[in-house]
């Protein structure tokens, strides 16, 4: 008896580790920190970068900043725009906030950068937004942006850091720059593992920006934050991200996004399975169906799928936490039979490469291709050290 005692509780010592164990409550945002940048803030003309989840308690950074009598002129909509939730990709337009009444220039339409006039007048930028750390989540190419304009302009940019509930390790192919697009700017892994604000100070750094301009950025740090902190965000960063468990599996199921795989848009369980009408093993199903305020038209829509549900891997599979899993990928091509046509065109895209997909074609194993990221991750490494707040 005494033996299976000492079982459970190595069971559960390896659990805990895992678990998300400093909540966001215990983590100090920059949004928070008002003391910091309020001062900043007066007698200035205020353009503000958010969404849905750029909160402080209860209360958006926009709402907060119209409380306290600061000068908002204009809000900036990342993809998925500001407090509404547009599904991915979907094009959004200029519009009024519904609260405020303040103009609403989206950054997901028919510009992604910022014009000059769209900043006439504005003194500050504030940016809060919420990432999630991968390099194909669109809201740092939107910083980075953004940033761009503002070193053109000479407006300073004030950014609220925020954490990366990714952020506790970094992984995946380093983007080569003939593959550069809205979905992958820089060249950085596919989880890169930083803050938004370590990755403004790397873009600026480096000068990654158009023409290496420099961005007049400052950037308020949270308080109680580790790259080890595993953090549960309060409010999903984006209708398709709505729990942890999707958050943690994105980086990996996103490449299923270049391929004819549903990742189960257009159900209650996002990004968490994968799954074709043409896989007929396992007992597992869903069907895709337009859900409104995430997913209006998903891939395969009203077509049962079979597949892989993963709404338990991390709970059952501690230890696989804090790398990308190739393994699914690999085994629904070959489940596919090598057919033609399992990649689509956006695949290279995702992947920053064409590497990934022919080493895939050509039934590499996934400790062969996690070996060939290792010298492109150890370069990037150096560089990111160089950023780092936490």
């Amino acid at each position: 008896m005494r033996s299976k005692s000492r079982e459970w509780l190595t069971v559960y010592l390896v659990l805990f580790a895992w678990l998300p164990v400093v909540l966001e409550a215990q983590v100090i945002t920059g949004a928070t920190q008002t003391g910091i940048y309020y001062p900043w803030l007066q007698n200035k003309r205020i353009g503000v970068v958010a969404n849905q989840a750029s909160v402080d308690g209860n209360s958006n950074i926009v709402d907060m900043l119209v409380r306290q009598g600061f000068q908002v002129l204009r809000i900036f909509s990342p993809e998925h725009g500001f407090r509404i939730s547009a599904e991915a990709g979907q094009t959004i337009g200029n519009s009024f906030d519904s609260v405020t009444g303040i103009e609403v220039i989206s950054l997901y339409g028919n510009k992604k950068k910022p014009s000059p006039d769209d900043l006439m007048s504005i003194d500050i930028i504030l940016f809060d937004l919420q990432d999630v750390g991968v390099r194909f989540y669109t809201y740092i190419s939107t910083l980075s942006y953004l940033m761009e304009a503002c070193a053109e302009n000479e407006i300073t940019m004030i950014l609220l850091d925020r954490p990366n509930p990714n952020g506790f390790y970094t992984d995946g192919p380093v983007l080569e720059k003939h593959f550069t697009s809205f979905v992958g700017m820089h060249s950085v892994p596919v989880a890169y593992g930083m803050t938004i604000g370590e990755y403004a100070r790397m873009v600026n750094g480096e000068g990654w920006l158009k023409n290496k301009v420099k961005c007049d950025l400052k950037v308020v740090p949270l308080k109680n934050y580790t790259h080890q902190t595993r953090c549960i965000l309060p409010v999903k960063p984006s209708p398709n991200l709505p729990n942890a468990t999707a958050v943690n599996l994105y980086p990996s199921l996103c490449f299923f996004e270049g391929t004819h795989i549903s990742v189960g848009r257009g159900t209650p369980f996002p990004f968490q399975v994968y799954g074709h009408p043409e896989f007929k093993h396992g007992s597992f199903s869903f069907t895709p169906e337009s859900l409104h305020n995430a997913t209006f038209h998903p891939p395969l829509a009203g077509v049962k799928c079979y597949g892989e549900d993963l709404r338990q891997f991390y709970s059952e599979n501690p230890t696989e936490s804090g790398k990308l899993i190739l393994r699914w990928l690999i085994n629904a091509y070959q489940e596919w039979n090598g057919n033609p046509g399992f990649f689509t065109a956006y695949f290279n895209t995702l992947a920053g490469n064409a590497t990934l997909q022919e080493q895939i074609k050509q039934r590499k194993s996934e400790k062969e291709i996690r070996q060939s990221w290792q010298p492109g991750i150890k370069k990037f490494k150096k560089i990111r050290s160089k950023y780092l707040l936490y």
